[in-house]
């Protein structure tokens, strides 16, 4: 079951955070950086080395495919600073998962599956973007989520 809401083709659009993601592009993908000292990963994308402290760092784009390494199920409403267009009386239970990404990293994302039934780890898992909220001028709010394949 799809519980996210496809960016159209006619709204203005902007990303929930511009460094988190490319958008808009032909193939939006995470952004995530590595230190050029000591080799460590982190997303998002960071100033400073999460692990030496430096900052020497470059970004890079990460797989938009990867495996369900852990998941659980969200059945309540997110709490401030969660902001969407969701309100408590239109709130559906919705996955959350790590994704393990071959050759980078593991990160949390939401899931676009909410069936626990459809929710296996291991699956492999595909990067997707959804409308997480829409202004009060119409513009969509875009964020990211993994669907299973």
């Amino acid at each position: 079951m799809s519980i996210l809401t496809q960016p159209s083709s006619t709204a203005p659009q902007r990303a929930i955070d511009p460094n988190l993601f490319t958008w808009p592009a032909a193939q939006p993908a995470l952004l995530a950086s590595r230190c050029r000292d000591c080799g460590a990963k982190a997303f998002p994308a960071n100033p400073a080395c999460t692990a030496c402290g430096g900052e020497n760092l470059e970004s890079f784009e990460l797989p938009r495919h990867g495996s369900l390494w852990a998941w659980t199920v969200q059945r309540f409403m997110p709490k401030t600073p969660y902001h969407s267009s969701e309100t408590e009386q239109t709130f559906r239970p919705f996955g959350v998962g790590y994704i393990e990404l071959p050759g980078a990293l593991r990160i949390e994302s939401r899931l676009q599956e909410g069936d626990p039934a459809n929710l296996k780890i291991g699956a492999a898992m595909e990067l997707v973007f959804y409308v997480h909220r829409i202004e009060p001028d119409g513009t969509e709010v875009i964020n990211y989520a993994f669907k299973p394949v």
